[in-house]
C-alpha cells in the first residue's frame, strides 16, 4: 500500500487519511436467479459457507457438510467468478447462455409405444427372459427391507404394477438441490421415464402378468429431472445424498448430468461440477449405496473422445459422463432382442450389459416389441429403448443380490454382478470391440443374470 501523503499546514506536518476503499456494489436484485454448486472443503461450517455466500451475492438453497458442498441461488451474472470459476457452476445458467437446442436427459430412442394390458403380458417381455428373471422370481423376489432409489423423473405411485412397491417415505424431490418430501415434488409431471424404468426394477401386476425383476423390494421416487428434460449436478448431488442418508442399497440413473456430456476436472466451472457430484457419489458409496448407471446413448466410444458435442471444450483423459464414469459406478451398456450391442449404446468404459433394446433387433412373433416393456403414467404399459432401459436390469438383480446379502458393502454386490454374468464374445463384425469374453469395451464382464444372483 503507497505511504500516506505528508503535508506542511501552517508550519506543521500533518498526516492526510488514506482514501476510502470502494464499497461494494450492491447484489443484483431483479436479474433471473440460477442455482450454483459450490465447493467447500468437507466439514465447512454452514455459518461459514453462508457468510461466503451472502458476501458474494449469493443465498443459500442446501448445505452437505459432509461433501463440502453448497447448493446456491444468485441473480448476480458475476457470482462464478465472486466464488471462483474452478468452485461454482450453474447448469442452467450455461444452458440460459449459450445458443443451443434444448437437450434432453431421458435420451430415449423412441417415444412410448403404448400396449394393450388385456392378457398376460409376460409373453412380450423377451427382456426379461434375457436375463433369466422369470425363473430368478420363482425362487426368490427380494427383500422388502431394501430400497433401490429411482433418480429419474418421479413415479406415478398410483401405477398397479408399482403401488405396493413405491415408498412415500423415502422419496423427494431433488430438483432445486433441497430434498422436498412432498408428494407432489417426486410424482412424473412430464415424463413417463423413471415410471417406465421402476417397472423394469420392481413392478408387479398379476393381473396385466407384468413382472419386474424383483418385485419384492421397494422403491423410492427421487425426481431430478426438470420438466424440460435436464438434470443438473445440483439435482444429481441432492439425489445421491438422499440416498445414502435414507439406507438405499442400490440407485438407478438412467441419465448424464447436463447439459453435458463430459465434465472437465481441470476446466473452469466443470471442475466445481465434476467435484461436486463426484463427492455425492463417493459419500452414498461409503454408506452402503451401489450406484448403477446408464452408459448413453450416441455410439461414443467413452475412453476415446476428444470433444463434447453437446457443449464444445477440449477433452482429454481426466474428463467423463457424470454419473456414469465415477469410480464405483456399475455403468451399463445396452443389448438388443439378438443379444449384441444395440446400434445406439455407448461403450469402451463398460462393467456389464443388459436388454434395453434396439430397433434393427426384432423379436420373433409373439415376443413383444424391440424395445422393453415397462409401465407407464397412465396406469399403462409401454416399450422404450436406451442404455436408460439396460440400467435398470442391472439395478434391479443388484437388489435381488443386496436382498439375499443384506449389509453387503456395494463392491461386493458389484462383484457378484460380474462374475455371474453371462460372458459375450466380440464377433468378427464387431470392429470397435476390444477385450475378452469375459471383460470387453462392449459389454463389460457381461450380460447380467437374475438367477444366477439369487441360487
Amino acid at each position: 500500500m503507497a505511504a500516506p501523503l505528508a503535508l506542511a499546514v501552517g508550519g506543521g506536518l500533518c498526516v492526510a487519511a488514506p482514501a476510502a476503499e470502494a464499497a461494494p456494489a450492491a447484489c443484483d436484485t431483479t436479474s433471473t436467479p440460477y442455482t450454483y454448486v459450490v465447493t467447500y472443503q468437507p466439514g465447512t461450517r454452514a455459518s461459514a459457507v453462508e457468510k461466503e455466500l451472502a458476501a458474494k451475492c449469493g443465498t443459500k438453497v442446501a448445505y452437505y457438510a459432509e461433501i463440502g458442498v453448497a447448493i446456491a441461488s444468485s441473480r448476480n451474472a458475476d457470482f462464478q467468478q465472486k466464488i471462483g470459476v474452478y468452485r461454482a457452476y450453474s447448469g442452467a445458467k450455461d444452458v440460459a447462455s449459450a445458443a443451443r437446442t434444448s437437450l434432453s436427459a431421458v435420451r430415449t430412442l423412441e417415444d412410448t409405444r403404448s400396449v394393450a394390458a388385456a392378457g398376460d403380458l409376460s409373453a412380450q417381455q423377451w427382456d426379461m427372459k434375457a436375463i433369466h428373471a422369470p425363473e430368478a422370481n420363482k425362487i426368490y423376489q427380494g427383500s422388502r427391507a431394501v430400497t433401490v432409489g429411482v433418480l429419474d423423473s418421479g413415479i406415478e405411485a398410483t401405477h398397479p404394477a408399482l403401488r405396493a412397491a413405491v415408498d412415500a417415505r423415502s422419496s423427494a424431490g431433488c430438483l432445486t438441490g433441497a430434498p422436498d418430501t412432498a408428494p407432489e415434488a417426486w410424482a412424473p409431471t412430464a415424463s413417463d421415464h423413471g415410471t417406465h424404468v421402476a417397472g423394469t426394477i420392481a413392478g408387479k401386476d398379476p393381473a396385466a402378468g407384468f413382472t419386474g425383476v424383483a418385485p419384492g423390494v421397494r422403491l423410492a421416487s427421487v425426481k431430478v429431472v426438470n420438466d424440460a428434460g435436464y438434470i443438473f449436478p445440483e439435482a444429481a448431488v441432492c439425489g445421491f445424498v438422499w440416498a445414502a442418508e435414507h439406507g438405499f442399497a442400490v440407485t438407478n440413473n438412467s441419465y448424464y448430468i447436463d447439459p453435458g456430456m463430459f465434465y472437465c476436472p481441470r476446466q473452469p466451472g466443470d471442475a466445481a461440477a465434476y467435484e461436486a457430484v463426484r463427492r455425492a457419489v463417493e459419500y452414498s458409496t461409503r454408506r452402503g449405496v451401489l450406484n448403477v448407471a446408464a452408459a448413453g446413448n450416441d455410439s461414443l466410444n467413452l475412453t476415446n473422445q476428444t470433444t463434447d458435442k453437446n457443449r464444445p471444450h477440449p477433452l482429454d483423459a481426466s474428463c467423463a459422463i457424470l454419473p456414469g464414469m465415477v469410480d464405483g459406478v456399475v455403468t451399463v451398456s445396452s443389448v438388443g432382442y439378438a443379444g449384441t450391442k444395440s446400434y445406439f449404446s455407448n461403450y469402451g468404459k463398460i462393467d456389464i450389459t443388459a436388454p434395453g433394446g434396439d430397433p434393427f433387433q426384432e423379436p420373433k412373433e409373439g415376443e413383444g416389441p424391440e424395445c422393453p416393456l415397462s409401465s407407464v403414467v397412465g396406469g399403462g404399459y409401454g416399450a422404450k429403448c436406451g442404455t436408460s432401459m439396460a440400467s435398470p436390469h442391472v439395478a434391479g438383480v443388484a437388489a435381488l443380490l443386496a436382498s439375499k446379502f443384506r449389509g453387503a458393502p456395494p463392491r461386493f454386490i458389484n462383484q457378484l454382478l460380474e462374475s455371474e454374468a453371462d460372458a459375450v464374445k466380440c464377433t468378427a463384425t464387431e470392429t470397435e470391440c476390444t477385450g475378452p469374453a469375459k471383460n470387453n469395451s462392449y459389454y463389460g464382464h457381461g450380460v447380467v443374470n437374475a438367477l444366477d444372483a439369487v441360487r
